[in-house]
């Protein structure tokens, strides 16, 4: 087996930015999120979020590109939330999402703002650089499915 250290910080918005990730929702996503990353071999390190997006720190193997581990991730929770019963069905991601990478240095920080989220945007607290999903005229491109 290679030896690997490759954490990232993923950001992705719910469907129109709309508050869909109630109480319930968020755990029912969180619990499949874990879930599809023990299946996947993926470490989660955290994962957070308010009603219209989500935040997830991992370490994701070389054998798994970045963009399939989120759309398994995507695909999987949005899934089990629109089957479960009395689900209305209208649960879903918006297209795209953000990666960042971080060292193991910055590995604390990074997961403590993850698990902070809703404390982060209750403050206004919130990093603009670890909020970002879309691409921004700065010359940084933030890939999209």
């Amino acid at each position: 087996m290679a030896y690997w250290r490759l954490h990232y910080h993923l950001i992705w918005a719910t469907s129109q930015r709309l508050p869909l990730l109630t109480e319930s929702v968020e755990r029912q996503v969180y619990g499949t999120i874990l879930g599809k990353a023990k299946e996947l071999g993926v470490i989660v390190h955290a994962i957070g979020g308010v009603q219209d997006h989500i935040h997830v720190a991992v370490s994701i193997p070389p054998k798994i590109s970045v963009s399939d581990c989120v759309r398994h991730f995507k695909g999987a929770s949005s899934h089990y939330v629109n089957h479960q019963p009395n689900a209305e069905g209208n649960f879903a991601w918006q297209e795209g999402y953000g990666a960042l990478t971080f060292g193991d240095r910055a590995a604390q920080d990074v997961v403590a703002y993850v698990r902070n989220q809703k404390e982060h945007h209750r403050q206004n607290t919130t990093r603009t650089s670890f909020e970002r999903m879309a691409e921004e005229n700065d010359g940084v491109e933030i890939a999209s499915e």
